[in-house]
């Protein structure tokens, strides 16, 4: 097994826009030197910092442990130093691999040729097979002239929680739910309610935190098919779980009774039904749930997902009386990729935190403070 005492600069990959709230979850976990890069946040570490950072952050779209870099202006440099990479002391020889590379502002300017030039100085130094479709992912970047090797230690997407097996029309993945949550103020201890839960990922996500529950707690990372990889450890880790008390109630509906189905379904798998309840309800339906006021958050149709805008001006229109009415106390974060949406509702929104990719169009989250009474004067 290889050493994992040597410093890594580990990559962590989020969608633009959200670096800064990933980089608070880090910092709040205790991470080391978490700083913002151009689409996610590096810290340094060891291979543990990697196993916990899959294991425990929920915001990151995926771990990428980089190795070395090296200049390499043409492809006879670019064999010649990849063969002189340690390969053994982060690969496996009986674990198969694939690699995948990206050229930009560089002599090397073919991706599928340095693909290859890589693949083959592994195979022939190491002596792994080559498979398309392996788990074990290595990522080689060429920008500038400059060769970066790093290992994808998460495989599937960290999204992907290994409990939600449900979704519906243009989800919410759990890892931008996560960090739309934490840029409202949400920290576990107060209620949750989405009014259009679709598959219940706010809900869900939200029970999760407040319940203490680790995200990756549920499936298997390509770091455990590396030879840094220490099972002892990893199984004294997961057995880390905290246990919290006084956990509060999450509520979710949507007027569509397959999306409650879906819902109930994911809560049972990722083991917060006891602290989830989702309901057949149209907006007009809502109500606030008994108990100390919460966050209302919601991810309406918006832009491409729906198409006729009279519609949802009347929508948003309706959804902000009805929160304005019957809901004092509460905040509301809305997530649209129109301001003219937002507006409809007439809520005391501040400056719009984004914009964010998602689902191909750019998105904003729209905040409230705690609501009064009275409805926002224009």
């Amino acid at each position: 097994m290889g050493s994992y005492t040597n410093e890594l600069e580990i990559f962590l990959v989020v969608p633009p826009g959200l670096e800064a709230a990933l980089q608070n979850e880090i910092r709040e976990k205790g991470f080391k030197s978490p700083s913002i890069r151009k689409g996610g946040v590096t810290i340094k570490g060891g291979w543990p910092d990697v196993w916990r950072a899959n294991l425990e952050l929920r915001g990151p779209t995926r771990v990428v442990a980089r190795i070395t870099s090296f200049r390499a202006s043409h492809l006879s440099e670019l064999d010649k130093r990849a063969r002189k990479v340690g390969w053994n002391a982060f690969l496996r020889r009986d674990v198969p691999f694939r690699v995948e590379a990206s050229c930009s502002h560089s002599k090397i300017y073919h991706s599928g040729a340095a693909e290859q030039r890589i693949q083959r100085a592994i195979q022939e130094e190491l002596g792994a097979r080559f498979y398309s479709n392996a788990d074990v992912c290595i990522r080689a970047r060429i920008e500038n002239d400059v060769c970066t090797i790093a290992v994808d230690t998460s495989g599937d997407l960290l999204h992907k929680r290994g409990h939600k097996q449900a979704v519906n029309r243009a989800p919410m993945r759990e890892t931008m739910a996560s960090l739309f949550l934490r840029m409202c103020g949400y920290s576990g201890h107060e209620s949750v309610l989405d009014p259009m839960c679709g598959s219940g990922t706010f809900v869900i996500e939200a029970a999760e935190i407040a319940a203490g529950l680790l995200p990756g707690r549920s499936r298997h990372f390509a770091f455990e098919q590396l030879a840094t990889f220490d099972p002892v450890a990893w199984q004294a880790m997961l057995a880390t779980e905290p246990s919290r008390a006084n956990v509060p109630r999450f509520y979710g509906s949507d007027r569509d009774a397959g999306a409650i189905t879906m819902s109930r379904a994911n809560a049972e798998r990722a083991g917060v039904e006891h602290l989830t309840e989702f309901h057949e309800l149209s907006i007009k339906e809502l109500k606030a749930p008994d108990g100390p006021a919460g966050l209302v958050i919601a991810n309406p149709p918006y832009g491409d997902r729906i198409g006729d805008k009279k519609r949802l001006v009347a929508l948003y229109r309706n959804f902000g009386e009805i929160l304005i009415t019957r809901f004092p106390g509460w905040r509301v974060g809305l997530i649209t990729n129109e301001p003219s949406l937002a507006s409809a509702t007439g809520l005391p929104f501040g400056k719009p935190q984004g914009p964010v990719a998602h689902g191909g169009l750019r998105v904003n989250l729209y905040l409230t403070a705690s609501l009064g009474a009275e409805r926002k004067q224009t």
